[in-house]
């Protein structure tokens, strides 16, 4: 996804603050760093990576699932993802295909909130 969009950091001046990229600690930032640079070697002057924290049940008193709130963005994504009945997993056979069920499960979403709000 960052790569795609290589020409808005490019156009991105340095002297406004970095853009922070959220990882799961399932990323390697250094690599993913590494990899950029290939295909932009100033990158890195204006984004940076961030691990997310790691939730910590025994330290906020609560069991089963804890959400985090950096993450929490992505989940709840992904939840609307989910509530797209439309949209079935990894059954589309091209990408745009699956780009186009996306869109419109996004367009569907964005007109339930326009007729509730």
């Amino acid at each position: 996804m960052l790569i795609d969009n290589l020409d808005y950091f490019r156009r991105k001046p340095v002297n406004i603050p970095k853009v922070t990229i959220l990882l799961d600690h399932g990323y390697h930032p250094e690599t993913i760093a590494y990899a950029l640079q290939v295909f932009y070697p100033q990158i890195l002057t204006k984004i940076c990576f961030q691990l997310a924290p790691k939730p910590t049940k025994a330290a906020i008193g609560k069991t089963g699932f804890v959400p985090v709130a950096t993450r929490w963005i992505i989940e709840r994504f992904n939840a609307w993802m989910e509530r797209c009945k439309s949209l079935i997993k990894n059954f589309e056979c091209t990408l745009d295909h699956a780009t186009a069920k996306i869109n419109l499960c996004f367009i569907r979403l964005m007109l339930k909130h326009l007729a509730h709000g």
